[in-house]
Formats: structure tokens, C-alpha cells, sequence
């Protein structure tokens, strides 16, 4: 009797209860689920560089690869590429007219522009072309064209409730003019001058030739390691408010004005002018400058405070 109870045990399910029976049918779903889960999570993360990293892209491999530098060529005969009055806007008039500086009408004020407007277009093109006040001619970059300084006006004004129109551009002028005479003139160049003609001979040696005095250094070496880039963004941003001390900006060359600016450290000016104080926006309103840039204007107008 004993053998027959213990066999009868032996082939008994391990499902005894309803509660049991639930269990089992529920995980014979979720087991499977879950192993085809972590499978799919596998094989999508295999080709990866690694866990929330995306420095071995193709991008960020282009990226780190480029060159630091580069050039381009540009064909000098090419019709010349007018910015346009956005873009002067943004590298010369924002300086004062985002701001309002020393009175300039600001870009969006209707109110302050509605005068200007209705004088009309010509009015405010002479005051652009030839400055008033404290506003320098061409707002400070005389390498501006005409047609440049209409559209930066066009774009102000009718950012400011005008609807002027756009102005016509410039014919360009022929891709060969002037290109005739260049030949004959590099020829002229290239030809030696004519040699003196050769004294008869008098018996006695001609004097030696006196030796050439050494050429002197066109410039200082010290100036080797100035930045050209800061005397270029003074000239063509920073000039608007510092060529003439507009709204207590350090008057260029100024050493009274600049020496309390000088003693706080290059660093402090420097970080000033990329926050911008008081009138003054964050990078004097040049917001595509790098900060190399800034500093060398800084060091730029410093030099000439000393």
C-alpha cells in the first residue's frame, strides 16, 4: 500500500491551486516577451560606439578632423558680392541703433523712426553717407558702397514701420575693363632699365661701386605679434562709440579716459566687453566676434591709450 501512495505522489502535478495555475499561464506569456525584448535591445545597440556616447559618428569624425583654417579663391574679376542691409546692420549699426546710444533711434521703435520716415529716404541717406552728431560717416566703415548703406537704411526703416523700397543695385562694371593695359604695364615692369653707357677708358680704375646701405625693419618686431584683427573690428564697430566718446565710452586715445580701465586687467576689459555695461551690448553689438576678436580690439585701443 505504502509503494502504491509514494508512486502516486511521485506523478502528481506541481499545480495545486487555482492561484498557482494563474501564475503559471501568466508568465508562460510574460517570460517569452521579455527574452524577445532584450534580444531586439541587443541587436539594435550592437553597431554602437558606445552608451549615450555619439563621439564616434560620422559627423562628430568630420567634425574633429577639419581643417582649422581655410582659404578660398576668389576671382578678382569676379561682380562684387553687396551685403545686405541685414548684414550691415548687424556688423556696424547695431552698436548704437539696437541699444539707442547717444540718441540714435532704436531698431523697432516705430515712434522714434516715424520723423526719419517721413522726411523720406533721401534725407536719411545723407545723414548714413555723412554722419550727424555723434554718428560717424557710414556708421564708422568707409569701406561700405552707397548701395550697402541704402539697404542697411531700407532695412531699419522698415523694421520700424516703414515700407520703403528696396534700392537697385549697382550695374557691375565689364569682368574684362582695364584688363588691356595690365599686360603691357607687368611687360614695362619686367623689362630692366636700360644700362648707362660704358665711359671710354682713361687708364685708371673706376671707383668701387659704394655699398648699399643695409635695409632697415619696416616695423618694429614687436608689432609682429599685434592682431590685425583688432584694429579692423575697431574700425568698422567699435569706432561708432569710442572714436568719440559717445555715452561715456573711453574716447580713443584718450589716456586720462582709458587709465582706470587699464588697471582693472586686460582680463576685466575684455570681459566686459563681451558682456557689454551700460549702453555698450555684449560684444559692442559685433555678435558674430569671437572672443580672440574682442580681445584684440580691446588691446588695440588700449595701445593707443598708452
Amino acid at each position: 500500500m505504502s509503494k502504491e501512495q509514494e508512486h502516486v505522489e511521485e506523478h502528481a502535478s506541481l499545480i495545486k491551486t487555482p492561484k498557482q495555475l494563474i501564475v503559471t499561464v501568466i508568465l508562460a506569456f510574460l517570460v517569452p516577451i521579455i527574452i524577445i525584448l532584450m534580444l531586439v535591445n541587443m541587436v539594435a545597440s550592437y553597431g554602437r560606439a558606445g552608451a549615450g556616447s555619439n563621439a564616434l559618428t560620422p559627423e562628430a569624425i568630420d567634425k574633429r578632423i577639419a581643417p582649422v583654417a581655410a582659404f578660398e579663391l576668389v576671382d578678382a574679376n569676379a561682380p562684387k558680392v553687396f551685403k545686405t542691409g541685414e548684414q550691415v546692420f548687424s556688423s556696424v549699426c547695431s552698436s548704437c541703433h539696437t541699444a539707442g546710444v547717444a540718441g540714435a533711434p532704436k531698431v523697432g521703435d516705430n515712434a522714434a523712426w516715424a520723423p526719419r520716415i517721413k522726411e523720406g529716404f533721401d534725407a536719411m541717406m545723407q545723414i548714413a553717407l555723412h554722419g550727424k552728431g555723434a554718428m560717424p560717416p557710414k556708421g564708422g566703415n568707409p569701406s561700405l558702397s552707397d548701395y550697402e548703406v541704402a539697404r542697411a537704411v531700407v532695412f531699419m526703416a522698415n523694421k520700424s514701420g516703414g515700407s520703403l523700397k528696396e534700392p537697385a543695385a549697382p550695374e557691375q562694371p565689364a569682368a574684362n575693363q582695364g584688363q588691356a593695359a595690365a599686360p603691357a604695364q607687368a611687360q614695362a615692369k619686367a623689362q630692366p632699365a636700360a644700362a648707362p653707357a660704358t665711359p671710354p677708358s682713361t687708364g685708371t680704375a673706376a671707383p668701387a661701386p659704394t655699398p648699399a646701405p643695409p635695409a632697415q625693419a619696416a616695423a618694429p618686431a614687436q608689432q609682429a605679434t599685434v592682431n590685425p584683427n583688432g584694429e579692423k573690428l575697431y574700425k568698422t564697430t567699435c569706432f561708432a562709440c569710442h572714436g568719440t566718446g559717445v555715452a561715456g565710452a573711453p574716447k580713443f586715445g584718450d589716456k586720462a579716459a582709458w587709465a582706470k580701465y587699464i588697471e582693472t586687467g586686460m582680463d576685466a576689459m575684455v570681459k566686459t566687453a563681451i558682456t557689454g555695461k551700460g549702453a555698450m551690448p555684449p560684444k559692442g553689438g559685433a555678435a558674430n566676434a569671437s572672443e580672440a576678436d574682442i580681445r584684440a580690439a580691446v588691446e588695440y585701443m588700449v595701445n593707443a591709450a598708452k
